[in-house]
């Protein structure tokens, strides 16, 4: 009889320890999960919130907001939803765009900085984005690209969005008009000398998909970067240049050396 009260006494004290509290790193407890506050704290960081706001009511809103999640993907587990193919599939995916990821940002923040040199000619070399850059106000259409390689030909030969939209209407492929706005920054600089010459009202079309967009510069606002502001942008820009080249020259260096094995049918083509 001692003995088993013994033993009794001591599962107790021992499902007593295991019970979580909310105290310490622990800000919350979600049936015996913990949320601790350095996972707030990186949801807090990517929240964007504003100077002005009330930190104590948006920081308990994001922690309502974590409990919640935590309680739907632990029904989503009751449920299996996390044994399923598709899960697993999409599961892996992220996971390994987060590895990537990490790794480009590692890879970044060991590179050394360029020295004043480089910057100097890294944004002589853009300047879109700096000295030269614009904001530009864009009148556009958006039309289903049209399968007929002679349709493609005569819109490509449009001069204005009036001209292009007449050769749809014609060819009976409906559109939209809109308006946008492009900050020249964005634009390649492999591109960016053929757009600025373009003609006023001179449309460029981007494919989307199976849709098309065609825009015309209606009009350009100088909004030129330099300064301080300059020189971290380039330097940031330069950093994620170096990465990628770094990131794309160890992934040729791991494909030669991977042992890769395909399926009948599904090899890539031979290099001629």
């Amino acid at each position: 009889m001692k003995h088993r009260t013994l033993v009794a006494l001591l599962l107790l004290a021992t499902c007593t320890a295991c019970q979580k509290k909310a105290e310490g790193q622990t800000v919350a407890v979600v049936n015996d999960e913990e949320i601790t506050s350095s996972q707030l704290n990186a949801e807090l960081a990517n929240a964007n919130i504003p100077e002005t706001a009330d930190k104590k009511a948006v920081t308990n809103r994001i922690l309502q907001g974590l409990i919640d999640r935590r309680l739907l993907a632990e029904q989503a587990r009751k449920d299996g939803i996390d044994k399923s193919p598709d899960f697993i599939s999409r599961q892996q995916k992220l996971n390994e765009e987060l590895l990537i990821g990490m790794l480009a940002n590692r890879s970044m923040d060991t590179s050394k900085l360029p020295s004043d040199a480089e910057i100097a000619a890294f944004q002589a070399k853009q300047p879109q984005a700096f000295a030269n850059r614009e904001v530009w106000k864009l009148e556009q259409l958006q039309y289903d690209t049209p399968t007929d390689k002679a349709v493609q030909q005569r819109i490509a030969g449009t001069k204005t969005l009036p001209e292009l939209a007449a050769l749809l209407t014609s060819a009976r492929i409906p559109f939209q008009r809109g308006n946008n706005q492009l900050v020249t920054s964005v634009i390649p600089s492999e591109l960016y000398p053929q757009l600025a010459r373009l003609a006023p009202g001179e449309p460029f079309i981007v494919p989307a998909g199976n849709k098309s967009v065609a825009s015309a510069i209606a009009s350009r606002e100088p909004s030129p970067l330099t300064g301080p502001n300059a020189r971290t942008e380039a330097v940031n820009a330069m950093r994620r240049q170096t990465s990628t080249t770094a990131l794309q020259q160890r992934l040729k260096e791991l494909r030669t050396a991977a042992k890769i094995e395909y399926k009948e049918g599904f090899a890539p083509p031979a290099k001629q």
